[in-house]
């Protein structure tokens, strides 16, 4: 994970720069005809800190259906997961109070590979992140309607 010295400065409530710092993170997703990249900024909004940044397929994921189909989201997860050695799913327990997500595109609610979708992700952090931006409506080319932002 990247240490904090390595991440830009970004003026509290400037979400367009969150969210061009997530587009950045999307451009090193590896181009792929069955996927999207998508970048993601994890940040705690009290303190204007990015705690994670993740884009798609950047960590392996070690599943039997498809070892390399990490969202971005997911990533930004794992980073913080390893980071204070516990499961994804037990991350609530240390992220801070406002912790908000920036993604570039909304959270999955389906996946084709069968692995864990962003949304069910997101709500199995029990309410420890607070918001989510998100930058553009998913496009209906692989799973048809995404309703994630919902």
């Amino acid at each position: 994970m990247a240490s904090k010295a390595s991440y830009p400065t970004i003026t509290a409530d400037d979400h367009k720069r969150y969210m061009e710092y997530a587009i950045e993170q999307a451009r090193l997703s590896p181009p792929e005809p069955t996927k999207f990249c998508v970048g993601a900024i994890l940040i705690d909004a009290d303190k204007n800190e990015i705690l994670a940044t993740g884009y798609s397929k950047e960590l392996p994921e070690h599943t039997p259906t498809d070892p390399e189909s990490t969202h971005a989201e997911q990533c930004c997860f794992i980073k913080v997961a390893q980071k204070h050695n516990l499961p994804e799913d037990r991350i609530g327990q240390v992220l801070p109070k406002n912790a908000v997500l920036y993604t570039t595109m909304e959270p999955c609610n389906k996946r084709l590979s069968g692995n864990r979708t962003c949304v069910e992700r997101i709500f199995r952090l029990n309410g420890a992140i607070k918001l989510v931006y998100v930058g553009i409506k998913e496009p209906e080319k692989f799973i048809g309607e995404n309703v994630g932002r919902k």
